[in-house]
């Protein structure tokens, strides 16, 4: 696709951007070239905001490794071993490695991001899924679709998945976490904001939220689940350990059942029972299976 002067033009680009445009391209350029020249020149925001206005190819960028400052292709990168670069990589459809994937500062794709090894990124945002060994996002962490970690996972903010989201180990958020169908964690559930999750939440370890903790469905923990604010659970909740929401705050199960079902799908499952339980059906301790 070659981009004219008027075609660029016509998405009112920045004055700057455009002046560059004019200096050094003014016949006009192939698309991938022209995001190629932007990067080589330092000009990496134009190119992504290329990028964001014309859309994702399907061109298949293919390399044994790849270690750049900076890359903006607008189709696939896959790569048999690893990646790393100095602040940014954006794909516009998936990036796959096979190896780990090292990030200083940006790691966008439209689509998957797969990697055979470790992720690490200051932010990163997925367009599809998130497959990776393990991850380390000091920043914001968004998918799109679903998210598998074999092993931890830590991000130092915000984490957004949108489908379901399945970590082997620890899960340690220093922000926000929501999930909009089911989260599963084979480790501990560690955040420093609020948990919440459209389907239900399964954590084989203890689960220590910062503030709410929300399922549609039920809660399941093997070890003790606190938070800061509220609990609430659609469905119901059972920890191997105390359950215990914050101060001045309650713990709820049952909240999307019908009362007189409460006995068989509301119940409530710790070594105490929690102070602060506002509905559901007190069970007792149980040994969770």
């Amino acid at each position: 696709m070659e981009l004219s002067k008027a075609f660029v033009k016509a998405k009112n680009p920045c004055a700057d951007g455009f002046r560059w445009f004019l200096r050094h391209r003014p016949q006009g350029e192939d698309y991938q070239p022209l995001l190629d020249a932007l990067v080589a020149d330092g000009r990496v925001d134009d190119a992504c905001w290329l990028l964001a206005q014309f859309g994702p190819t399907s061109a298949v960028l293919q390399l044994d490794e790849l270690s750049c400052e900076s890359i903006v292709f607008a189709g696939a990168i896959e790569v048999r071993g690893g990646i790393d670069a100095g602040a940014r990589v954006r794909a516009g459809r998936g990036i796959r490695a096979g190896g780990d994937i090292q990030v200083g500062r940006e790691l966008v794709a439209g689509e998957t991001i797969a990697a055979g090894g470790v992720v690490e990124a200051t932010t990163l945002e997925a367009g599809g899924d998130l497959l990776a060994g393990a991850a380390v996002v000091e920043g914001a962490l968004r998918v799109g679709g679903q998210l598998r970690i074999a092993r931890d996972l830590v991000c130092r903010r915000d984490l957004d998945v949108g489908a379901q989201a399945s970590v082997g180990g620890v899960l340690v958020a220093q922000g926000e976490v929501r999930v909009a169908r089911s989260l599963r964690v084979r480790g501990t559930l560690r955040t420093g904001g609020g948990v919440r999750a459209g389907d239900g939440v399964l954590v084989d370890g203890a689960i220590d939220c910062g503030s709410h903790l929300d399922a549609g469905w039920g809660i399941k923990a093997g070890g003790p689940i606190t938070a800061r604010g509220a609990i609430r659970a659609g469905e119901s909740l059972c920890a191997d350990g105390e359950i215990a929401a914050g101060a001045g705050y309650g713990v709820y199960a049952g909240l999307c059942v019908q009362r007189e079902d409460w006995a068989g799908s509301a119940r409530v499952i710790a070594t105490e029972r929690p102070a602060e339980l506002l509905s559901g059906c007190w069970v007792g301790p149980a040994v969770l299976a």
